[in-house]
């Protein structure tokens, strides 16, 4: 500091954008993990409880009438707390909806876990601008699922994923 100060500065600054970025990160980690209410009692328990978390309305519409897969809940459940941090941080939305379903295919075992989440937000997501929506892709990716997003510019976000109910 003493013999560079604008280096320091630059240094300092970056060393808050390093430990920044490396909290949201665990964050996203965290909420990745199951938490004891989806382990024990399936999706449809554990997605009131992250509703709750989020700083905006949410209207949840669960049809489960049984539980899928436990890998499928873990994805299912790390889409849906994702989807909601970015929402929070980045949308300025109203209202938020969470659905979950069951769809039916012509073959019982290739049925999926259908989550949505939907805000009235500004739209536009980019996933140029975090890692967010590339690491859902992953994860639902990794399962064979499929993830769409439908977000035009001033008209709020859809995030679908539709994930084996067997994954």
């Amino acid at each position: 500091v003493g013999t560079d100060p604008d280096r320091a500065l630059e240094l300092i600054t970056q060393a808050q954008q390093d430990s920044r970025e490396v909290l949201d990160e665990l964050r996203r980690v965290a909420r990745g993990l199951h938490p004891k209410v989806l382990t024990d009692h399936g999706l449809a328990w554990a997605l009131p409880v992250a509703a709750e978390r989020a700083p905006v309305p949410v209207r949840l519409d669960v049809d489960l009438d049984r539980r899928p897969s436990a890998r499928a809940e873990g994805v299912a459940y790390y889409v849906v707390c994702e989807a909601l941090a970015n929402v929070a941080k980045h949308a300025r939305a109203d209202h938020i909806g969470i659905h979950a379903r069951r769809i039916e295919n012509t073959h019982p075992q290739r049925a999926l876990l259908r989550v949505s989440v939907t805000d009235d937000g500004v739209g536009g997501a980019d996933p140029d601008q975090g890692t967010g929506l590339y690491g859902l892709w992953d994860r639902v990716d990794a399962v064979d699922g499929h993830l769409s997003v439908s977000t035009p510019q001033g008209g709020g976000t859809v995030l679908t994923a539709d994930i084996p109910w067997e994954a």
